[in-house]
């Protein structure tokens, strides 16, 4: 079933997406279904997966077709108001989990810009138990899937959600121990050449021209209200690292700045420590 599942598919992934797909069809697991080949489904799962399939056909991703998908070992909702997680982020968690252990505090408290789905700040969350967090985003439709999902998984209490562009003006980044930002950083034109364009929220990719808008305002938000007191993570583009070293260095004189590489040994992460502790 799943060789003829997986022909009917498109994309190079489509054995792997077939064994998904019947998964979440079946309620059973990947393992289960490569053990039981003789698997054959009820008339309402064979319309399920006909209805899946037809999604797939047209083009719609896996994952908003599961309406969930895996970051970091959690589970998270995604609809086609959010990006759908990707690998590249959890060298930002594992980034800011490694600066919790190195300074620790009784009630760290941690800011997430642009949070889309929550999947930074409820993945901090779950892993850092008397962390306090606040999210902010644009859209408050991404702001109600990262709502539920800090329902899901239990942190409704210790995450606050707020509606804004970048920043609110009450809050003040000097209060926070770290700040983390997987902004827009998709250049336009190289945007419109990805196969991601139009399948996902331009608004979560479009990062301007040379891709910097959101994380030039960012850093200019931050230096405006003086000197932040929090250790900054942002994620970036593959070829922006020296960019952004150079805009953090503009926007903070007398900080650490290191890009850091993701497992393909790309440019993935600028930290920016305004207080030399890395």
């Amino acid at each position: 079933m799943i060789r003829s599942l997986a022909a009917r598919l498109p994309g190079e992934t489509a054995t792997l997406d077939a064994q998904v797909l019947l998964a979440h069809v079946t309620g059973r697991s990947r393992a289960w279904l490569l053990s039981h080949p003789e698997l054959s489904l009820t008339p309402e799962q064979e319309k399920n997966l006909e209805t899946d399939i037809h999604q797939l056909q047209a083009g719609k991703p896996l994952p908003y077709v599961l309406g969930h998908w895996e970051f970091f070992g959690l589970d998270f909702s995604v609809t086609p108001e959010v990006l759908i997680p990707r690998p590249e982020t959890e060298l930002l968690i594992e980034t800011a989990l490694a600066h919790t252990r190195t300074h620790p505090k009784t009630y760290p408290r941690f800011l997430d810009v642009g949070t889309g789905s929550g999947i930074i700040p409820i993945t901090l969350a779950v892993h850092v138990p008397h962390a306090e967090l606040v999210a902010t985003d644009i859209s408050s439709a991404a702001l109600a899937v990262a709502r539920a999902n800090a329902e899901k998984h239990g942190v409704t209490e210790r995450v606050r959600f707020i509606e804004a562009d970048l920043l609110p003006d009450d809050l003040q980044p000097a209060t926070f121990d770290l700040l983390t930002a997987n902004l827009p950083y998709i250049p336009t034109e190289t945007l419109k050449e990805l196969e991601v364009f139009g399948k996902e929220p331009t608004l979560a990719l479009d990062g301007g021209p040379d891709g910097l808008d959101l994380i030039r305002r960012l850093l200019a938000r931050i230096t405006a209200n003086n000197a932040p007191g929090s250790s900054i993570l942002l994620e970036i583009e593959a070829r922006q690292g020296l960019a952004v070293k150079e805009l953090a260095r503009q926007a903070f004189p007398a900080a650490d700045v290191q890009i850091k590489k993701d497992l393909a040994g790309h440019d993935r992460l600028a930290v920016i420590n305004t207080k030399l502790l890395w």
